[in-house]
């Protein structure tokens, strides 16, 4: 059978133009959006990917400020800087860019995030917040796997959804986001057994766990619909995602492809997500939900 290709990029470029009007009306008030990023890293291909933001961002009309603290940055440093971005009347959002030096604690550094600014849903409570259905942002990994289910009308209400991962950057909150479009959600992980078990009878399949060909043709079903959220460099410096792509193309109803999936749709996100959060501290209001 032929698999459809879900294409992030023609959904990415319909955000960043929202990102882009709302960043064009803020400006008209005298408000430029800006975001900063915080890295602390010699890995090459973070840099890149943070240039990406940055270029992103400049389409967009949103400022983009890169703190590079090093790769021996400490917790304190890192710290420091993360609460004087909360409290700098010039940033809007914020992201720390992992990954990070061995010695610190991301648990501990993404609180000093202010929850107002935590445009990728970092802190605890942005994540205790979207549990209950409070204001605040999900982490926009997340968020691009539900964008990309609406935008090719794909339903998710009393349907089986596998999520494999089930990290606090993925796997969680997405199970969250879904759940609230009324999905039936299974969550698995390393102690799951065989993921068959779960995945051959499920109508949307979400891949998360970073283990390049994790999910294979036999294990999803014809009419399935697979999201893959991973990005894994090869030893020749391609990416690749955690699905078998050979093996579940010609098998699945649907498939993202990596690059070009679930990638593009999150740094958009990413920057609709601060001219949001922009908006919303330039009037006191309320942060969206989701």
């Amino acid at each position: 059978m032929s698999t459809t290709t879900l294409s992030g990029k023609p959904l990415a470029a319909l955000i960043q133009q929202r990102a882009q009007d709302e960043a064009r009306t803020l400006e008209n008030d005298g408000l430029r959006p800006t975001l900063a990023v915080v890295v602390a890293t010699d890995d090459e291909s973070t840099h890149w990917y943070v240039r990406s933001i940055e270029r992103a961002a400049e389409r967009a009309g949103i400022g983009c400020r890169i703190i590079d603290l090093g790769h021996d940055a400490t917790q304190q440093v890192l710290a420091s800087v993360l609460r004087d971005l909360s409290a700098a009347p010039g940033v809007n959002g914020i992201i720390l860019q992992t990954p990070l030096p061995s010695n610190v604690r991301i648990d501990e550094l993404v609180g000093h995030i202010a929850p107002e600014k935590d445009i990728d849903g970092a802190n605890p409570l942005s994540l205790g917040r979207l549990a209950v259905g409070q204001p605040a942002f999900a982490p926009a990994t997340a968020r691009a796997v539900v964008e990309i289910l609406d935008h090719y009308d794909i339903p998710v209400a009393g349907r089986n959804v596998v999520v494999i991962g089930r990290s606090a950057v993925v796997g969680k909150p997405l199970s969250l986001l879904l759940l609230e479009r009324d999905a039936a959600i299974t969550v698995c992980h390393s102690r799951s057994g065989p993921l068959e078990k779960y995945t051959k009878a499920a109508d949307v399949v979400v891949v998360a766990a970073g283990r390049t060909g994790l999910l294979t043709g036999s294990q999803v079903s014809p009419q399935a619909v697979v999201i893959d959220v991973g990005t894994n460099v090869l030893p020749d410096g391609s990416l690749v995602g955690d699905v078998d792509e050979k093996s579940v193309r010609g098998v699945a109803a649907a498939l993202t492809p990596v690059p070009g999936g679930v990638g593009s749709v999150t740094t958009a996100l990413l920057l609709l997500h601060t001219a949001e959060a922009a908006r919303e501290q330039s009037v006191g209001g309320r942060l969206p939900v989701g």
